[in-house]
């Protein structure tokens, strides 16, 4: 007699899964840096969001961790506002430390988008753009610069264009119109299925 497998179990299955690639890819960054300082992904491994922004910077090198420091505490402020919960978000940089090679981060980039499977990516800026676009990723279309506008990026994926976070952080006009475009994703949360 067959056993009956559960939602809840498949989840548990797909998400071993993913900590364990995510696990891996971390390992080969940081045998790939050679010791240098590398700003790891953070987050969910099967989120709904994925945010992804150009370059690490000084904090995020320093903790190893991306999106630490003043953007990730932004961002969650920002998260929590729009009443998003920050457990369905995954964070990353296309370039994960210094030096690294461009050809070997967007590969980086395909698996992490392969394993997380997310429904939406958050494109901070306009070198990350470029690098997005740039990827090759299957079945995707170019993201266009239309900051603050729902996009398809995949048939499965949809995308959002901001104004890079880093930048933004320390002018007023600069976090306005980055949270005017980042705002996007408190309807597209509402409006998701609630399983």
């Amino acid at each position: 007699m067959a056993s009956t497998v559960t939602t809840d179990e498949i989840y548990e299955r797909y998400l071993r899964k993913a900590i364990t690639e995510i696990n891996r890819l971390s390992h080969e960054l940081a045998q790939a840096a050679d010791g240098a300082p590398t700003a790891l992904p953070t987050g969910h491994p099967l989120a709904n969001i994925f945010l992804l922004k150009f370059g690490p910077q000084a904090q995020e090198l320093q903790e190893g961790v991306a999106f630490h420091g003043r953007a990730g505490n932004a961002l969650i402020k920002s998260l929590q506002r729009l009443h998003v919960d920050p457990m369905e978000v995954y964070g990353t940089n296309c370039v994960k430390f210094a030096g690294c090679d461009l050809t070997v981060a967007a590969g980086w980039l395909r698996r992490e988008l392969r394993i997380v499977e997310p429904k939406l990516v958050v494109v901070m800026g306009d070198d990350a753009l470029e690098f997005l676009n740039g990827i090759g990723f299957p079945l995707s279309q170019p993201v266009e610069a239309r900051v603050g506008d729902l996009q398809r990026f995949t048939p499965t994926i949809e995308a959002l264009t901001v104004p890079d976070i880093d930048s933004a952080l320390d002018e007023a006009p600069a976090k306005t119109a980055f949270w005017n475009a980042f705002k996007t994703i408190g309807p597209w949360w509402a409006a998701l299925p609630p399983y």
